[in-house]
């Protein structure tokens, strides 16, 4: 049976994503490793499912713009209001397995073993983020990604309280602003994050900004 995409041996570097199909698939692994994430996210590639790997790049791609980034006046009041408390890197592991769980709107997660392990490793590597809130001591919500320089991926957020996970994003984005990312990379717009003015860019230009993040 013929793949649609390469099968890469561990040692076989992931190929050049602008060359690929509007669909994004750029190859396939049998592995998911912090290593390979490393390599993938510069490049402009993640992985989407596990069991094979998939690693895509898609065009068009979404991204959320930090300059015009938009808060709705309802949730900047529930920012200033103090229901929330913020934390980063307190809880990785409680994070993302929250957002491996099924909820409103996702029936199924994408993140599965090999995910949880290679994004853990890569957390403990220091590339791997998580961003919580907290309300009366409890998780209420949070969302993780993959920094690096001035790039920052957002994967995925969850939360148990409403506007969690949204009061994780502003606050999340308002650090990484205060840090001096310049691309904030969310793989896909959706009605959610286009609230927050997410748009959808060129793969040609997103690799372009990408590159001037990541140096």
């Amino acid at each position: 049976m013929k793949l649609p995409a390469p099968l890469l041996t561990p040692n076989q570097p992931l190929p050049d994503p602008s060359k690929s199909n509007r669909d994004g698939l750029v190859a396939i692994t049998r592995e998911l490793t912090p290593q390979r994430l490393l390599e993938a996210y510069p490049m402009g590639i993640f992985p989407w499912t596990e069991n094979p790997v998939t690693w895509w790049s898609p065009d068009p791609r979404g991204i959320l713009p930090l300059d015009r980034f938009h808060v709705p006046s309802r949730l900047e009041k529930t920012v200033r209001s103090g229901t929330f408390s913020f934390t980063i890197n307190r809880a990785f592991d409680e994070v993302i397995r929250g957002c491996a769980q099924p909820g409103i709107g996702r029936e199924e997660s994408w993140i599965g073993p090999a995910f949880l392990k290679a994004y853990g490793e890569l957390h403990r590597m220091g590339y791997a983020l998580s961003f919580e809130v907290w309300k009366n001591g409890k998780l209420a919500g949070g969302l993780y990604g993959v920094k690096i320089g001035g790039f920052f991926a957002g994967e995925s957020m969850f939360h148990l309280v409403r506007d969690a996970s949204s009061v994780a994003l502003v606050l999340a984005v308002r650090h990484l602003i205060a840090e001096g990312c310049s691309l904030f990379d969310l793989q896909m717009v959706t009605s959610h994050t286009a609230k927050f003015g997410a748009v959808e860019v060129s793969r040609a230009k997103y690799l372009k900004l990408l590159q001037q993040a990541v140096q």
